[in-house]
């Protein structure tokens, strides 16, 4: 498999492109990431003419709008090049899998941004960046985070999920689909579509099963749109656990008494939040394994990404 079109923040990379001449060069994303992922950089700042160095800018509230000034000359108003940018970088990466934004960016910020009132006194943190705000409007399926925000294990794990899901769909059933297709897609995403939210899993389910006589172009983006909003909630203990105990109802025949009550103990521990993941996850699919069964051995749910990234050896989720 080829690296993952994925588009990201220019800084992050390490390009001196920010307002101060400088940058915020992610070490995770080029020496970790860059093994799996091609990135598409972008400056919307830079790409609208602004120049290195540059007068700083900031969201600022008027009226009913969100508007991007300077900070030293509230003339400057920036938002519709950013908006128009946006639209422009949207076009020309049809294909990306995902976005990495740089955070507490007046353009890029993704989150919680600094919103400011015209007389200067800040606000609120409800803001987000006018370029990455439209490019989210217009691309509203595809993974997206903050670099800052790669830091908490949990959301770098559900990030990274959602950015393998996508490209896989993209990759082996957008360009042709058909019933088989997305049956077959699914077959495999079962058990994390269940860790992560239990009623997408039985939605998406129910969808599948009647999918004769509708046009499968249609029925392919709505089937699309239904898994990433499931997989866009956060796996948790409780949905690990419920997928766990699921998987573990293939062994009742298979292992011994005393296998049994190791794997329960184990799970239990994980549920308590005693130790990760992978702890409990690494027993289950070494007993799995042993059925020979291409249906368990085929879910993601094992590895929803490479697993040379250790993702899962620390994240101990919320309850």
């Amino acid at each position: 498999m080829g690296k993952i079109p994925v588009g990201v923040s220019q800084c992050l990379l390490g390009e001196k492109v920010r307002f101060d001449g400088g940058h915020k060069r992610s070490r995770y994303l080029t020496d970790v990431l860059g093994d799996y992922m091609e990135f598409r950089p972008v400056c919307p700042e830079v790409a609208i003419g602004l120049g290195i160095p540059r007068k700083p800018i900031r969201l600022v509230v008027i009226g009913d709008e969100t508007r991007v000034r300077g900070v030293e000359n509230p003339d400057l108003d920036v938002t519709d090049a950013l908006v128009a940018q946006a639209e422009a970088a949207a076009q020309q990466m049809p294909d990306i899998c995902g976005y990495v934004f740089m955070q507490n960016s007046p353009s890029c910020g993704a989150y919680g941004m600094k919103r400011y009132r015209t007389n200067g006194y800040s606000m609120d943190n409800k803001g987000r960046g006018a370029y990455a705000k439209r490019f989210m409007e217009l691309m509203p399926l595809l993974p997206v985070e903050e670099a800052g925000r790669l830091n908490d294990a949990g959301l770098r794990d559900n990030f990274l999920a959602r950015v393998f899901a996508y490209h896989d769909f993209k990759t082996h059933v957008a360009p042709a689909p058909t019933a088989k297709k997305l049956i077959e897609f699914y077959s495999r995403y079962k058990y994390q579509v269940m860790a992560h939210h239990v009623p997408s899993y039985f939605s998406i389910g129910r969808y599948l099963s009647n999918l004769a006589g509708r046009d499968i172009h249609a029925s392919s983006e709505e089937f699309f749109r239904l898994f990433m909003e499931a997989l866009s909630h956060h796996a948790t203990r409780k949905g690990n656990t419920n997928a766990m105990m699921h998987l573990r109802g293939y062994l009742k025949e298979v292992i011994s008494t005393v296998e049994k009550q190791e794997l329960s103990q184990l799970i239990d521990s994980y549920k308590a939040g005693l130790v990760p993941l992978v702890v409990p996850l690494t027993l289950l699919k070494h007993h799995l394994l042993k059925l020979d069964n291409p249906y368990l051995k085929s879910q993601t749910f094992w590895s929803p990404h490479p697993e040379r990234l250790g993702l899962r050896n620390h994240i101990i989720e919320s309850a």
